[in-house]
């Protein structure tokens, strides 16, 4: 279930990182801030939203701007984040779990021979043999394919980290440009990317 989930919000949260920008930054340079935040809103993304958020604190200064992405990016990373702990947890313990029923059936086997005192033959060992396999199996496969799904989404969402750092400093460059009054060309803009 946090596979599936964690795939779902990844796979919503991509963004066309240049094709924002170049939105972003035409809108900006206009000084169209209300109307960047708007886009930013529709576009429905981490990145949009940190950028939304950065925006929003515009009147009060290029450091306000700053403060709030860095909080709201903190608090996007979190909600990608959110559930990869329980998943790399399962990864560590399910094949521990694993080997405790490999113990277990090892147990039940040796038990069985103490009790028959010492005369077992191959089929009154089975069961405990097969416990400890069964188990052994069973905790691998969970482990094996929790860490494999971890790992798949911890890239992705340090890929979608990036994509969010690459676009807020961008737009705080951006915003530092318009507030000394630069002109930002639109081959610039083209360039840039």
């Amino acid at each position: 279930a946090i596979i599936i989930d964690r795939y779902i919000i990844i796979r919503k949260s991509k963004l066309n990182v240049p094709a924002f920008l170049i939105k972003i930054r035409g809108l900006l340079k206009r000084k169209d801030i209300q109307g960047a935040a708007r886009y930013c809103q529709e576009e429905k993304s981490p990145a949009a939203n940190i950028i939304r958020k950065g925006l929003k604190k515009y009147r009060f200064g290029h450091e306000r701007v700053r403060e709030a992405i860095d909080n709201a990016g903190k608090q996007e990373i979190n909600k990608l984040e959110k559930g990869l702990n329980v998943l790399a947890t399962i990864s560590g313990v399910a094949p521990l779990l694993g080997f405790l029923g490999t113990v277990t059936g090892m147990i039940s086997a040796f038990m069985n021979i103490e009790n028959l005192q010492g005369s077992a033959n191959p089929s009154d060992l089975a069961g405990g043999i097969w416990e400890a396999l069964l188990t052994t199996a069973s905790g691998l496969a969970v482990g094996i394919i929790a860490f494999t799904f971890y790992n798949y989404l911890i890239s992705a969402i340090n890929k979608l980290v990036l994509d969010m750092e690459v676009v807020s400093n961008d737009v705080i460059d951006v915003l530092e440009e318009v507030e000394r009054g630069s002109k930002i060309t639109e081959d610039e803009v083209e360039l840039e990317l």
